[in-house]
């Protein structure tokens, strides 16, 4: 982990000079050497596309765009893990923040230490995630990536191009709410205006073919106003 650590690039992003201080001071203490802030969302963008770092620390309210709307540009191009700084702590709020594409969620005030701890263990996650061969099993399927092939009880299903490459980057998103926006942006790789019917086409005839119900579906789940989720449960 020491190595991992000192590899990887941090970057935080938030208006507040000492929230930058202390954490850098402390994430420096825990063994990060390259740490990279902004202050403002432009400019943590900027940062975002010379350096790809391997995670941002995302504060909500900036001076001059929130962080959701950061977070949605930064989920047009890349998975990296975004974990959101916030004073907001209603639920809504950190539901809004999990649904844009955000990995995990803190409340101001906080601690630095515990802060720390988060980020190692998201880049610990996607260390052993990126090691991992291309299957994902859970429950009744497997779903061979290299092969493009979903097996549910050990029969493979017909999926069409569209439903294959949205049931993976849900099984690849478990348990998270993922937005119609998200799914256009980075599963089908189109622009989210006029495809929300669509969307609802794709789902409907995805859960026909996993669902024992699908008038009554246990896996892929509404969220109202929110988008979908995939529900995997630990066995």
């Amino acid at each position: 982990m020491e190595t991992l650590v000192k590899e990887k690039k941090i970057l935080i992003v938030d208006d507040e000079k000492d929230i930058l201080k202390l954490l850098s001071t402390v994430l420096t203490k825990e063994g990060f050497k390259k740490i990279y802030t902004a202050e403002t969302g432009e400019q943590g963008l900027k940062l975002f596309k010379s350096l790809k770092p391997d995670i941002i620390l995302l504060d909500i309210m900036l001076p001059d765009k929130e962080g959701y709307e950061v977070c949605k540009k930064i989920r047009e191009s890349s998975m990296v893990p975004i974990l959101f700084l916030s004073a907001k702590s209603e639920e809504m709020d950190k539901i809004l923040g999990f649904a844009l594409g955000g990995d995990d969620y803190v409340t101001k005030p906080f601690s630095p230490k515990e802060v720390a701890y988060r980020v190692k263990a998201h880049l610990r996650k996607n260390s052993i995630n990126s090691n991992e061969d291309k299957n994902i099993s859970f429950g009744s399927f497997e779903i061979n990536e290299e092969k493009l092939e979903v097996k549910k009880n050990g029969i493979i299903l017909d999926l069409k191009p569209k439903e294959l490459k949205l049931f993976l980057y849900m099984a690849k998103h478990p348990n998270q709410i993922i937005s119609k926006e998200r799914i256009c942006n980075e599963v089908w790789g189109e622009d989210y205006i006029g495809f929300d019917n669509t969307i609802m086409v794709h789902i409907r005839r995805l859960r026909e073919k996993i669902e024992e119900n699908p008038s009554k579906p246990k896996y892929i789940i509404n969220v109202k106003g929110l988008g979908y989720k995939l529900v995997v449960k630990d066995e």
